[in-house]
């Protein structure tokens, strides 16, 4: 039998595991199924029958290409996934500025509203980042005087932003 005459025997036969398989008909398929008829023809061994045998390359064929189709979709949609969440905008929207800003204003505010005594502290301690022994040097006061003072100035910032915590 001629290769020719192989693919007209058994041409609707592949061409309806293919489409079976794959839900649609693909030329591709059918073409290396033809050429794996070819390259593996000296391999054939008359046990079944020659359409079995290339019917069975047929399905593996068929089923290697789906999987190879579910691999490429899920490695570009995986490869499209890291790459949209590596991107990240670091600017910020007008909307977080606004927020950022207004937020300020208010906590300047309750600061400037406190007692003389408290708002020093909370200034010495919060915005110059001084340690308690460094307001208590500075201020010529007891290191627990200066403990008091800030507890009982964030308590009281604590009460007057309460909606901001």
């Amino acid at each position: 039998m001629d290769f020719k005459e192989i693919i007209k025997t058994n041409k609707n036969n592949v061409q309806n595991i293919i489409r079976k398989i794959t839900n649609n008909y693909d030329e591709d398929i059918e073409q290396e199924v033809y050429i794996k008829v070819w390259q593996n023809s000296d391999k054939y061994e008359e046990k079944g029958s020659f359409k079995g045998w290339i019917s069975t390359i047929a399905k593996n064929l068929s089923k290697d290409h789906l999987k190879s189709a579910y691999n490429k979709m899920f490695q570009a949609s995986t490869a499209d996934e890291t790459v949209l969440g590596n991107i990240c905008d670091n600017k910020p929207t007008p909307d977080s500025v606004f927020m950022s800003k207004l937020r300020q204003k208010r906590i300047m505010e309750a600061i400037n509203n406190l007692s003389p005594k408290f708002k020093e502290v909370i200034i010495l301690c919060e915005i110059n980042d001084l340690s308690y022994e460094q307001i208590a040097e500075k201020l010529k006061v007891p290191i627990g005087t200066v403990k008091s003072r800030i507890y009982n100035a964030k308590k009281e910032l604590a009460e007057k932003l309460e909606d901001l915590l």
